[in-house]
C-alpha cells in the first residue's frame, strides 16, 4: 500500500509529481522524511543555529534586538500588527535602524518588507495601515507594505459584509520575521497580546541564509499580488498585475500560484544541487558549486544534523503542500508512535479527524479550554465562539468515545489564569523514543480555515540532534503542564453548557472560524 495513493485527488498540476516512496519505506530513522523534499526545498543545517523560546516576552525581545541588529533586511509577514504602546515600540525600533542605514555612508542597504491581511490590517480608524504610514513617507525607497486581499471577496459579498466579518472569507495568515539571516517562525501575531499573556510557539533559526532567502523570496511573490500600501493611505497594485477583487479571479490566481511555485522549486532546484553538491562526491561543474556555496555562506559549515521544510498551504490558489504533507504524517504514524498535536481552535478538518481516528498512533491533542480562548468574553457573536468550540470539541469527544478510543486519543485542555493559548503544531515522537525528531511549527490550525480559506505556512523541523530533541521536548512538556484531560464530566461542567441556536448554528458556519 502507498499512502501517496490515498492523496491522489489533493494532487493539483502546479504541485510537482511525486516520486518518492512514501516514508515508511524510507530508511530508519529521521532520514524517513526525506521524501518530503520531493515537494519542498529542503534546508540542511546544524542544531546549534536552531532556538526554541517559550514565553510571549521573550519573542518580543527577540523582534526588537534584531530589528536594531539588522544591516540588509527586515522582513515581517504577519495578520496584523497592534495599534498599542509595544506595538509603537517595534514601530520606532524599525525607525531607528533604518535612520541609521540612512546616515551611514553610500546608499543605504536596509530594505524593509512588511506583509499583513487587508481587511485585519484595516480594521477601524487607527489601525495597522496608520501606526506604519510615518515610516512609507520618511522611507520611500527602503520600505514596502503589501496589504494581501482574498480573491474571495469581492462583488457583492464585499460591500454587503460588514467590517471584523469580512475577515472571515480569508486572510493572509503566515507568521514569518526575519533579519537578515535569522529567521523566526511562530504562530504569533504583532500585536500587544502576543508580547505580554498570549502563550504561542516561537522557534529562531540563527545564520540560515538560504532559509532567510527562501522566505524573503515568498514574502516577494504574496507582496507582489497585494496591495501596495501609499503615503496618503491609499492603495493601489503593482502596474500590469491583475486586481484581487475588480479583476478576473481565475487570471488572479493562476499568476499569484504561478509567483508562488516558482518560488519553491526555484528553491527546491537550488537546494537539490546543494545536496548533490554535498552527498554524491565531486561531480562536473560541482567544484564551482562548491565555491560559490562557500562564498554564499562565508564559511565552511558543520555537517547538518537538522532539516528545515517549509510547508506552504494556499488553496485559493490551488497550492496544498502543507496539507498533503500532514495527512501524509498522519496516515504514516506507526503502532506506538505518539502524536503531540495542538491548536489555539479546536475545529480539525474531516480528513484530519478521520484519520486521527482511524490509523494507528498515540495522540495527546491540546486546545484552549473556553477561559482561554481568544474570543472569551467578546462582544456580540463571536462572545458564542468558545461555546461553538466547545461543541465542536464534545463531538468529537463522543465520536472518540464511541470507538473506544480514549486511550489511544486523548483530549487535554489548556488552562491558565489571566492567559490566552494559541499555540499551533504538532510533535511527533517514534515508536519506543521519548524524544521528538521531527516538529511542525507555524501558522495553521488545523482546521478548514487552514485548509481552505486562508494563507498559510509553517515548517518541519526534522533533527537527529539528542540536545534539540529535548529542547522541542521540553517546549512540548511546558506547554501540557498547564492543562487537564478532557472526560466526560468535562462536559458536564456549568461553563461548558451550549445553547440550542449555537448548537444549531454551528455546523452552518463552523468553516469561517
Amino acid at each position: 500500500r502507498s499512502s501517496w495513493l490515498l492523496l491522489a485527488p489533493l494532487l493539483t498540476p502546479p504541485i510537482p509529481v511525486i516520486t518518492a516512496p512514501p516514508c515508511s519505506l524510507c530508511p530508519e530513522g529521521v532520514h524517513r522524511f526525506q521524501w518530503i523534499r520531493n515537494l519542498v526545498p529542503e534546508f540542511g543545517i546544524s542544531s546549534s543555529h536552531v532556538k526554541v523560546l517559550s514565553s510571549p516576552a521573550e519573542f518580543y525581545e527577540l523582534l526588537k534586538m534584531q530589528i536594531k541588529a539588522a544591516k540588509q533586511r527586515v522582513v515581517m509577514a504577519s495578520l496584523y500588527l497592534g495599534t498599542g504602546l509595544l506595538e509603537q515600540e517595534l514601530v520606532d525600533c524599525l525607525e531607528e535602524t533604518l535612520e541609521k542605514s540612512l546616515q551611514a555612508k553610500g546608499s543605504p542597504d536596509l530594505r524593509v518588507s512588511i506583509l499583513l491581511d487587508y481587511t485585519r490590517g484595516s480594521r477601524g480608524r487607527k489601525n495597522s495601515r496608520t501606526m506604519l504610514i510615518p515610516l512609507l513617507q520618511r522611507f520611500p525607497e527602503q520600505v514596502r507594505v503589501s496589504l494581501f486581499h482574498t480573491p474571495n471577496l469581492r462583488g457583492l459579498l464585499r460591500l454587503l459584509i460588514p467590517e471584523r466579518f469580512n475577515e472571515t472569507i480569508g486572510l493572509q495568515h503566515i507568521k514569518v520575521y526575519l533579519f537578515d539571516d535569522n529567521v523566526v517562525l511562530s504562530g504569533a501575531n504583532l500585536s500587544d497580546l502576543y508580547f505580554t499573556n498570549r502563550q504561542d510557539r516561537y522557534v529562531l533559526l540563527r545564520d540560515s541564509p538560504e532559509i532567510a532567502d527562501f522566505f524573503t523570496e515568498l514574502v516577494d511573490a504574496i507582496g507582489d499580488v497585494s496591495l501596495q500600501l501609499q503615503q496618503d493611505d491609499t492603495v493601489q497594485m503593482m502596474e500590469g498585475m491583475v486586481h484581487p477583487y475588480q479583476g478576473d479571479k481565475v487570471a488572479y490566481c493562476e499568476i499569484a500560484n504561478r509567483r508562488v511555485m516558482e518560488v519553491i522549486n526555484s528553491a527546491r532546484t537550488r537546494q537539490e544541487l546543494l545536496h548533490a553538491k554535498t552527498f554524491h562526491g565531486s561531480q562536473a561543474g560541482s567544484s564551482l558549486l562548491s565555491q560559490q556555496g562557500s562564498q554564499a555562506s562565508g564559511s565552511l559549515k558543520p555537517e547538518p544534523d537538522t532539516w528545515i521544510y517549509p510547508l506552504i498551504q494556499m488553496k485559493p490558489f490551488g497550492i496544498q503542500i502543507d496539507e498533503m504533507v500532514t495527512e501524509t504524517l498522519l496516515t504514516e504514524a506507526e503502532r506506538d508512535a505518539r502524536i503531540y498535536l495542538t491548536t489555539g481552535y479546536f475545529n480539525l478538518t474531516q480528513a484530519y479527524m478521520d484519520l486521527i481516528l482511524g490509523t494507528r498512533a498515540e495522540y495527546r491533542i491540546l486546545l484552549a479550554s473556553p477561559e482561554v480562548n481568544g474570543f472569551f468574553g467578546a462582544k456580540g457573536v463571536a462572545g458564542a465562539i468558545p461555546a461553538a468550540y466547545v461543541y465542536i470539541e464534545h463531538q468529537f469527544y463522543s465520536e472518540v468515545c464511541c470507538l473506544q478510543q480514549q486511550e489511544r486519543v486523548q483530549l487535554q485542555e489548556y488552562s491558565r489564569a489571566g492567559w490566552t493559548f494559541h499555540a499551533k503544531g504538532l510533535w511527533l515522537y517514534l515508536a519506543g523514543s521519548d524524544l521528538p525528531c521531527l516538529t511542525l511549527i507555524g501558522s495553521p490550525n488545523f482546521g478548514y480555515r487552514s485548509v481552505h480559506r486562508d494563507l498559510e505556512a509553517q515548517v518541519a523541523i526534522v533533527t537527529e540532534n539528542k540536545a534539540l530533541q529535548q529542547q522541542l521536548h521540553q517546549e512540548q512538556e511546558q506547554l501540557y503542564l498547564c492543562s487537564g484531560v478532557v472526560s466526560t464530566s468535562t462536559f458536564e461542567q456549568p461553563n461548558r453548557y451550549v445553547k440550542l441556536w449555537v448548537k444549531l448554528v454551528t455546523p452552518l458556519i463552523k468553516n469561517f472560524f
